[in-house]
């Protein structure tokens, strides 16, 4: 997999739909000198999202673009793809972000774009907040978490990069254990982040392997 420059931060580019909350997450990360990245673009396509509230108070530059702006998907997908390609994206994000992306993306980042998802994929696959938490409710799951993967063309079903585990308790709602999860995706999604800036995220027949590390160990007990 391709890497920035030596001596050069990896460039990210950040999607997201809603809150915002793990680009919030990536941008402290940032500043707290653990994540060796600059987020050179925010794409949103949606206009009232509060995360595009955090993404200018952080002072990156901000991109909305909202479907019903374009004369067609295709057209949408098209301006989005641009601006992560204008500002010399080494890595794309996808934060939170609700819609599935064309063939376009992959081809133009390929295994250069990372999504985090609220189940232990591939169990409870498709679907975006809270339904993953949902399902695994409704399923008696014992442990859920959160996992970040490739983005491929087959919908939460490229490479697992990592992920978290957390106990799902007898008393846990719907919103309990999406916050649970949530906390995890806050510490795993910069930790993988630091894996590409620093280069050591192999895709190996089909499986991506990180040296030096056990991508699945992290765990939560409340």
């Amino acid at each position: 997999m391709s890497t920035p420059a030596q001596g050069a931060a990896l460039r990210v580019a950040v999607l997201i739909s809603g809150r915002g909350s793990n680009l919030q997450a990536l941008i402290d990360a940032i500043a707290d000198g653990q994540l060796a990245a600059d987020i050179v673009a925010v794409i949103c396509n949606h206009s009232d999202a509060p995360g595009v509230e955090r993404a200018e108070a952080a002072g990156l530059a901000t991109y909305v673009a909202v479907r019903r702006d374009f004369a067609s998907r295709a057209a949408h997908d098209e301006a989005m793809l641009r601006i992560a390609q204008e500002h010399g994206a080494d890595l794309v994000v996808l934060a939170g972000f609700d819609r599935i992306l064309s063939p376009a993306w992959t081809q133009a980042f390929p295994n250069r774009m990372i999504n985090v998802h609220p189940s232990l994929l591939p169990a409870f696959a498709g679907g975006i907040n809270p339904k993953p938490q949902a399902d695994a409710l409704a399923a008696g799951v014992k442990i859920a978490g959160c996992t970040v993967h490739i983005v491929t063309d087959d919908v939460d079903g490229g490479p697992i990069v990592a992920q978290a585990a957390v106990p799902v308790l007898p008393d846990d709602t719907v919103d309990t254990l999406a916050n649970r999860i949530l906390a995890q995706e806050h510490r795993l999604l910069p930790l993988v982040v630091q894996w590409f800036a620093e280069g050591c995220v192999r895709l190996e027949n089909g499986r991506i392997v990180v040296p030096g590390v056990v991508p699945a160990r992290w765990w939560s007990e409340v």
